[in-house]
C-alpha cells in the first residue's frame, strides 16, 4: 500500500513538474515566466476544444444569400433567450452598435442622447458621427454608470425647434457599463428611460455587450432586464468567451434593415455557421460561469485592497472587472506597475493616470487571482524600493 502511495505521489509531481515546464513563456521582455495570467480583458480569451470542434463539425451555406443553417439557429435562439422577435450576427460589438443607431436614426442630422463616459462614444472611432451621420448629444455618467434622469429628459429636443437643432430620435444606455467599472444598470432604471423614449417617440438602444454579467449580477433574467429595449446590442467574445462576435436583437422590422446596412459595411460573410457554433458552445458552456468569475473579482479587489498604495472602491466591484487607484503620495505610475507585472506574466491595461484595469473571465482560475496579487504585491514593492535609492 505504501508503495501504491509513493507511486501515485510520484506521478502527481511529474504532471505538477510538467505544467510548470509547459507553461513557461517569453514575454515581451524577453525573460521567461512560469505561466501567464491575461487580465488584460475578458476579450482574450482562447477558443475551447469544444469550441474548436463544434466550428469544425459545424454545418454551413453562404449566410449573405440568407442560407447558413447554423447561423439561423443560433440567431433564433438568441432572440428567444432576449425576448426578442429577432437576431443578427455581426462581426463585433461596435459594429453592433454602429447599426443600431443607425437604424433608429436613419434621416441624417439626427441625435442621440448617450453618456460622455459609454463605449459608443469613447471607443468606437466616432463612427455614428462620421459614418451615420448621428450628433451625439452626451450627459455626465454618474459613478454607477446610469445618467440623471431629469438631464435626460431635459435634453430631448422639442420639435418646434427643428429648423435650428438636430431632431432626437435615439436614448443609450450601457450595461454593464464598463467605464464605470462594470457596473450594473437595474431593471428598474431601464424600464424608467424606456417609458421616457416612448412619452417623446424615441426609440431604446442598450449596448449590452456585457448584459449576461449584469443579468447574472443583478439576479434578474436577461430578457426582462433588456424588456424596455427596442434593440440590443450583444457581445458574444466577452464575458461569453467565444473568439468572434456579437448580437444584435429587436424586432423583425427592426433586424431586416440592419441586414441590409451589415451588408453596407462589409459585414456580411459567407459561412459564418463555423463562428456561430462557437458562440453557440459558449452560450451553452460558459453562461454559468459568469457568477464565478464575479466571485473571483471580489476575491481580487478585497486582495488589492490589502496591499498599500493600492485601493478599490469595493461597491464598485459588481461583476467581472476591477479598477484599482494608485494613491497620489505614491511613487507608482500604471505604466510602470503594468510593465513590472508583464515580467511575471500578468498582463494588465492603465485605465487612467492613476488607475489600473483588471479583467476576470472563465480562464483565469482562483489560483490565477492569487498568483495575480503576490505579483502586484511584488511589484509595488519593487517600484517603491528602486525609487527610494
Amino acid at each position: 500500500m505504501r508503495c501504491l502511495h509513493r507511486l501515485v505521489k510520484s506521478i502527481v509531481l511529474v504532471k505538477e513538474a510538467l505544467l510548470i515546464l509547459g507553461s513557461k513563456t517569453q514575454g515581451r521582455t524577453g525573460k521567461m515566466v512560469r505561466r501567464t495570467v491575461d487580465l488584460r480583458s475578458d476579450t482574450v480569451t482562447k477558443p475551447t476544444e469544444t469550441m474548436r470542434v463544434a466550428m469544425a463539425n459545424a454545418e454551413v451555406d453562404d449566410d449573405v444569400l440568407g442560407a447558413d443553417p447554423t447561423a439561423h439557429r443560433f440567431e433564433s435562439e438568441m432572440a428567444k433567450i432576449m425576448g426578442k422577435e429577432a437576431a443578427l450576427f455581426v462581426p463585433s460589438g461596435t459594429m453592433a452598435n454602429l447599426i443600431s443607431v443607425m437604424v433608429h436614426c436613419e434621416v441624417r442630422g439626427s441625435e442621440v442622447i448617450l453618456g460622455d463616459n459609454c463605449h459608443i462614444h469613447v471607443y468606437e472611432n466616432g463612427g455614428i458621427s462620421t459614418i451615420g451621420g448621428v450628433h451625439p448629444r452626451t450627459l455626465k455618467n454618474k459613478s454607477d454608470g446610469t445618467m440623471d434622469i431629469a438631464e435626460i429628459e431635459a435634453a430631448i429636443r422639442h420639435p418646434d425647434g427643428e429648423l435650428y437643432f438636430p431632431s432626437t430620435r435615439l436614448i443609450c444606455l450601457e450595461n454593464t457599463h464598463a467605464n464605470c467599472g462594470g457596473r450594473c444598470i437595474s431593471v428598474e432604471y431601464t424600464d424608467k428611460i424606456g417609458e421616457i423614449a416612448k412619452q417623446h417617440g424615441l426609440k431604446l438602444h442598450i449596448d449590452g455587450a456585457r448584459i449576461f454579467n449584469a443579468s447574472i449580477a443583478l439576479g434578474v433574467p436577461v430578457h426582462r432586464l433588456v424588456q424596455a429595449a427596442d434593440s440590443v446590442s450583444v457581445c458574444l467574445s466577452k464575458g461569453l468567451g467565444a473568439p468572434v462576435g456579437s448580437v444584435i436583437v429587436g424586432s423583425r422590422s427592426f433586424i431586416t434593415k440592419a441586414k441590409r446596412l451589415r451588408k453596407t459595411l462589409g459585414g456580411g460573410m459567407r459561412q459564418v455557421g463555423v463562428l456561430c457554433a462557437a458562440a453557440h458552445v459558449a452560450l451553452r458552456e460558459n453562461l454559468e460561469k459568469l457568477e464565478e468569475d464575479h466571485q473571483r473579482a471580489k476575491i481580487l479587489a478585497d486582495g488589492l485592497n490589502q496591499i498599500k498604495q493600492l485601493s478599490v472602491n469595493m461597491t464598485s466591484t459588481e461583476t467581472n472587472m476591477v479598477y484599482f487607484n494608485i494613491l497620489e503620495s505614491s511613487c507608482i505610475s500604471p505604466e510602470k506597475i503594468c510593465e513590472v507585472l508583464e515580467e511575471h506574466g500578468v498582463l494588465a491595461m492603465p485605465a487612467s493616470a492613476t488607475s489600473v484595469r483588471l479583467v476576470l473571465h472563465h480562464q483565469i482560475s482562483e489560483s490565477d487571482v492569487h498568483y495575480a496579487l503576490t505579483c502586484i504585491k511584488q511589484a509595488v514593492d519593487q517600484i517603491t524600493a528602486g525609487s527610494t535609492k
